[in-house]
């Protein structure tokens, strides 16, 4: 009987092994069962954690874009939001107007699985927004906006415009005029797309 209440009691050092022994089987299988859950956070191959955009890339592609910086008229109404994890785009971002209201920008990533943003621009209000601001033969700056360049030029007007109208910019003394859109006084834009 002495025995048997001997073997009913396990030593400490008994459980300790019993535990490590249960506790070692199953960290394996645990490991497999969430590594789908762990894989986003390192990367497909665990050792590169993946790349993201960062958003000051996307508020520098609107401001290049519209020709102002955020918060101005014109400009995006607010940064992008830093929480954005938009996979890294190894082409440059391409911007353009979203809608006839010309008041969002869509920022895009031309990557074959690329993705793409709507920035909100703050615009002109309704009265200024007719009111001509460039006059005839006021000096001009002209953009040229493309995939991952710009070009600028002086010109001249060649006629009077308010913002986002299309005038006449003459960028030399005997060439033609080309259309342009007028962004804000003393610039225009091209936009080659």
């Amino acid at each position: 009987m002495n025995r048997l209440c001997e073997r009913a009691f396990v030593s400490e050092q008994e459980l300790d092994m019993r535990f490590s022994i249960n506790t070692l089987g199953f960290a394996p299988l645990a490991g497999i069962m969430l590594l789908p859950l762990w894989a986003p956070a390192f990367g497909a191959d665990g050792n590169n954690p993946p790349r993201f955009t960062n958003p000051a890339e996307i508020d520098r592609a609107v401001s290049t874009f519209t020709g102002a910086e955020i918060g101005e008229i014109g400009g995006a109404r607010s940064p992008a939001d830093r929480r954005l994890r938009l996979t890294q785009c190894s082409a440059p971002l391409f911007a353009n107007w979203h809608g006839r209201g010309q008041n969002t920008v869509k920022v895009a990533c031309p990557d074959q699985d690329g993705w793409q943003v709507f920035i909100a621009t703050r615009s002109q209000p309704a009265a200024a927004a007719k009111t001509r601001i460039v006059k005839r033969g006021d000096p001009m700056t002209v953009l040229v906006r493309g995939r991952g360049f710009t070009v600028q030029q002086t010109g001249e007007a060649m006629e009077s415009g308010a913002v986002g109208e299309w005038i006449g910019v003459r960028t030399a003394r005997k060439a033609a005029p080309v259309q342009a859109r007028i962004e804000r006084p003393g610039l225009a834009i091209i936009p080659a797309n």
